[in-house]
């Protein structure tokens, strides 16, 4: 019967530590996808990363991978090609042809990838919920 329990307890805590990684996944692709916003107008950037400024903003996006033990991790990956050339010949600082470049962040895409990113995380909130319900009625009957 011990090694059931036992069983039984790895079982639940899994459940938990799954459901708590998706909210650490979500929540770091949420911060990629919120720092790409922010720095949607980011000046520095170049298609060529040769020519790119040293300390200009790189975007990113979420890459999400299995964890050893269960569960997911988000890595921020780079967005290749980190930049597109606009045609804004007004911008101060537009080339001789008129080109800035720009971080290729598209905002429409990043709207996507926040609302998903929203939605996950409130599933593995209910998983987390139904898992304390669920648990909750076991030590019911058990007692």
């Amino acid at each position: 019967m011990f090694r059931d329990a036992q069983f039984e307890r790895t079982l639940m805590s899994s459940v938990f530590d799954i459901a708590a990684s998706g909210l650490r996944a979500q929540s770091r692709a949420l911060e990629v996808s919120a720092n790409n916003v922010a720095n949607v107008l980011s000046l520095g950037v170049h298609p060529d990363p040769a020519q790119a400024k040293p300390e200009a903003f790189t975007p990113q996006r979420a890459a999400f991978v299995s964890s050893a033990y269960g569960g997911v991790e988000a890595k921020a990956v780079p967005i290749s090609p980190p930049a597109y050339l606009s045609r804004q010949p007004d911008h101060p600082d537009a080339d001789p042809d008129g080109l800035v470049p720009l971080p290729n962040v598209s905002l429409e895409q990043e709207m996507v990838n926040q609302i998903v990113a929203l939605r996950m995380f409130e599933a593995n909130v209910k998983v987390i919920q139904t898992q304390d319900r669920m648990l909750g009625a076991v030590l019911d009957i058990v007692s």
